[in-house]
């Protein structure tokens, strides 16, 4: 955003809205004595809405300005989560354990704030029966409870049939709640992940 900015003679506008460097209102001033007045205070005259009509400039230090803004453009960036969308895929011929398996690494996805992907393939003639996927996907939702909203329902693509899930929102809200405390001790989101 500082890119953006004009500064000093790069200012077009004939007057502006002139803001002092203690955020004081200046009033309505020709550019040309904004000018004179950022150099005789040693500071940059800084257009920080050049929308307006007229212009609002700002009497600040520009190189401090743009350090300050990198600084809270790399703090917002550190505190924002990606979401990625992992998959989880099984065959229609699946044994008890192996849904289990794939449910527990379902359920960790979700605790880790991931969307699921949970896909069946199915081989030869076994796309005739689509029901059979259908229920296996419904019983691995039956299995994470809580935990999911279903955001996409089965849908059949080409030899899978697959839905979409997402972290509900009360997780979603124990997941940032110990975050918002900062007391560094467990939560009880790893003691799900532990017991699940």
């Amino acid at each position: 955003m500082a890119r953006d900015l004009r500064i000093n003679n790069g200012i077009r506008a004939r007057e502006v809205r002139l803001i002092g460097a203690n955020g004081e209102q200046l009033g309505i001033v020709p550019t040309s004595r904004a000018l004179e007045l950022a150099r005789e205070a040693e500071l940059d005259l800084v257009e920080v809405a050049p929308t307006a009509d007229p212009p609002v400039c700002k009497l600040l230090d520009f190189g401090k300005f743009k350090y300050e803004q990198a600084k809270r453009d790399s703090e917002a960036k550190r505190h924002q989560k990606n979401v990625e969308l992992r998959e989880v895929r099984m065959k229609t011929k699946i044994g008890q354990h192996d849904i289990d398996f794939k449910t527990r690494t379902a359920r960790k996805l979700l605790l880790g704030g991931d969307k699921v992907k949970l896909s069946v393939m199915f081989r030869g003639r076994e796309i005739t029966h689509p029901e059979i996927g259908r229920g296996l996907l419904e019983r691995i939702i039956g299995s994470l409870g809580e935990i999911a909203t279903v955001e996409r329902a089965p849908m059949l693509e080409g030899r899978f049939m697959s839905m979409i899930v997402a972290p509900s929102k009360s997780l979603k809200a124990a997941n940032e709640r110990p975050q918002a405390e900062g007391d560094g001790e467990s939560s009880g989101v790893d003691e799900a992940v532990a017991n699940g």
